[in-house]
This record gives structure tokens, C-alpha cells and sequence, in this order.
């Protein structure tokens, strides 16, 4: 139980310090990633404790989305790092609108 949340709430602490943290956009999403387990895991938590399947839906949906995130981020990484020949984050200030 508090363990359990105690772990979910560090392993998303670490992905939000990687995102802040770290320049590099592959990194990034995988911290992204990081964020989204530790939200997962709490979820998790959250359904064994109630009982419900509240949780569990909830986890499925994250998952989709998390799946969703990767298939539409990484070909836009690939193709802007090809462009530029770099995955660091500040060499695309560009393309702010």
C-alpha cells in the first residue's frame, strides 16, 4: 500500500527530474515514459485497494495512450534529428510559432 505509492511517487519524481533535467529529446521521452509507469504503478495501487476496476481501466488507458505518444513522437524525432543532424532540445528553438 504506502509502499507501493511511496515508489510510484519517486519513480515519477525521477522521470519529471530527467525531463527537466536532460537536452536530449530521446531521453526525454523516455523520462516521459518514466512519468507515465509511476502513474501507473499508483493506479495499480489504487485498484487493489478499492477493490475496483476503476484502476485497472484507467492503467489500460494509460497504456494506450503511452503506446499512442511513442508511434506519433519518435518518427517527429527521427525526422526533425535528420533535418538538423541532433537530438539536442535547444537546437530547435525555430520551431516555436
Amino acid at each position: 500500500g504506502q509502499l507501493r505509492v511511496g515508489r510510484a511517487v519517486a519513480v515519477c519524481s525521477l522521470g519529471l527530474l530527467g525531463v527537466i533535467v536532460r537536452r536530449n529529446l530521446l531521453v526525454m521521452l523516455m523520462c516521459m515514459e518514466l512519468m507515465l509507469n509511476g502513474v501507473n504503478l499508483s493506479l495499480v495501487t489504487f485498484a487493489q485497494q478499492t477493490g475496483t476496476a476503476a484502476g485497472a481501466v484507467l492503467v489500460f488507458l494509460i497504456f494506450v495512450v503511452a503506446a499512442a505518444e511513442i508511434a506519433i513522437a519518435i518518427p517527429i524525432v527521427l525526422l526533425l534529428a535528420r533535418r538538423k543532424h541532433t537530438l539536442e532540445a535547444d537546437a530547435f528553438g525555430d520551431l516555436k510559432g
